[in-house]
């Protein structure tokens, strides 16, 4: 006969489960680079084991993050008008009884540290774009006081960072950005990175590897490897033995699922014989590369500290153009660089002429607090660089529309993503990035299949699906 023990009541009880704590919402609100939008889906990775779902309504956020860039102009004012309207949140939800924590994240936090939390009360943490893996502790040390976190840290935050679950992964869709670089050594003139991000350095390939293995496994077919400056990538192989950006690309073609690699953002002085050779050999690497040459003056390129000239700019493209016949080009422009003159744009636009772009991003020139530009003399006047940019962005825009234009009647191979804006209409992506709709069943989405251009609007292309003896490509 078996004896039997009555327990206590307080025992008894002691073994039923406490409630689960109610689960909590995040609202995370990015701001430029594409790094940024990476480390936002990280932070709402790193943070669902802690309680917090994401949600789209300020209103409803427990914890509201703002993810800034430093690059754009006037960054910290914008941050700060931002911030004026997520204090009033808080101050209503405060009156109903709710907490709300309010973090500033990225590279606005890291470079201006504590004066975010003195000019604006409402803030309860300021968090580098290095420490961001630490958020879960720096929460629970913020309810009690403001915390400042803007040290660059010893510790890899990749090595604390959790992988997304597959269902977190699957409502991505199935392109996806994956870091494989931080931080810049070249320390342009007009450029914050190098003081927000620090020194270059490049992930292990294994850590690459199984990170892009996970998301092909939940259906990712299109990955953007991300970094300042990814072309000097130099990470850790699995041998012991120093990769390059192309060999890793390589490695990662061979992954079964991954259709597509693009990388970006590049420096001229990094495209090397290996990286332009593996435009030529890889068909996985799409043909489209953002090769940022800022202005087409060799005097106002020494004064960014650039490293190199027009000529030698003009050398790498007409390799790259030598081994892949059908690369396209986009790049970066600033006007009203410190000193910059007339014959000096007229120099910008002549080499633009010369070169031709697909697509373009440019920007007035604004002085960044920290860095060197900021104290060189003959400032531009705004007048003359409004009306330089108007004048630059007119030119670019013309050879978007011709390029797109030069299209039609064309086949390509068009990745499709997701439904299109009408139904019967499916969305895909270009090799050259262009969204492209297309009138085909939504059994198609994951596939990389060949399309005829038939038109172009304004910021797409439409098409028709090839014969179905055409060659995929």
């Amino acid at each position: 006969m078996t004896d039997t023990i009555d327990l206590p009541v307080e025992e008894a009880a002691a073994e039923t489960p406490p409630a689960a704590a109610p689960r909590r919402k995040l609202f995370i609100k990015s701001y430029g680079c594409q790094m940024n939008a990476y480390d936002a889906q990280k932070m709402t990775d790193l943070l669902a084991p802690a309680g917090f779902d994401e949600t789209q309504s300020l209103d409803e956020a427990d914890l509201v993050i703002l993810n800034t860039c430093h690059i754009r102009e006037r960054a910290a004012e914008k941050i700060f008008s931002e911030l004026g309207k997520v204090r009033a949140v808080k101050n209503t939800r405060r009156a109903e009884g709710r907490a709300t924590q309010v973090v500033v994240a990225g590279c606005v936090a890291q470079a201006e540290g504590g004066e975010i939390v003195r000019r604006q009360k409402a803030v309860d943490l300021v968090v580098g774009p290095q420490n961001y893996h630490r958020l879960p502790d720096l929460l629970r040390r913020a309810e009690a006081a403001p915390v400042i976190d803007t040290e660059f840290p010893a510790e890899d935050k990749f090595d604390h960072l959790p992988r997304a679950p597959r269902s977190a992964t699957q409502a991505r869709g199935i392109t996806a950005f994956v870091t494989v670089q931080e931080g810049c050594d070249k320390f342009c003139t007009f450029c914050v990175v190098p003081y927000t991000r620090g020194a270059e350095v490049s992930r292990p390939v294994e850590k690459i590897v199984a990170e892009v293995e996970a998301l092909a496994e939940a259906g990712v077919r299109e990955l953007t490897l991300l970094g300042q400056n990814v072309n000097a990538y130099h990470g850790e192989g699995p041998e012991g033995r120093i990769w390059s950006l192309a060999k890793l690309c390589a490695r990662l073609a061979e992954i079964p699922g991954i259709a597509r690699l693009r990388y970006t953002t590049s420096h001229p002085n990094d495209m090397d014989a290996e990286l332009i050779a593996a435009h030529r050999d890889l068909p996985a690497l799409m043909p489209y590369l953002h090769l940022p040459v800022q202005t087409g003056s060799d005097a106002i390129l020494a004064a960014m500290n650039r490293k190199h000239d027009r000529a030698a700019y003009r050398r790498i493209i007409d390799r790259l153009r030598g081994a892949c016949p059908d690369i396209a080009l986009s790049s970066d422009f600033i006007v009203g660089f410190p000193g910059e003159s007339e014959a000096d744009f007229a120099a910008t636009l002549d080499f633009i002429r010369e070169i031709t772009f697909a697509s373009a991003f440019s920007f007035k020139y604004s002085p960044r607090p920290g860095t060197p530009g900021a104290d060189l003399p003959d400032q531009v006047p705004e007048d003359v660089k409004i009306a330089r940019l108007a004048a630059l962005q007119e030119l670019l825009d013309a050879q978007r529309q011709a390029f797109n234009a030069g299209l039609v009647g064309r086949t390509l191979a068009v990745l499709f993503e997701k439904k299109g804006r009408h139904a019967g209409q499916i969305a895909g992506r270009s090799p050259y990035l262009q969204p492209v709709q297309v009138d085909a069943p939504e059994t198609m989405i994951g596939q990389v299949l060949p399309v005829e251009i038939t038109g172009v609007a304004t910021n797409s292309l439409f098409g028709r699906l090839a014969a179905e003896e055409t060659k995929r490509l």
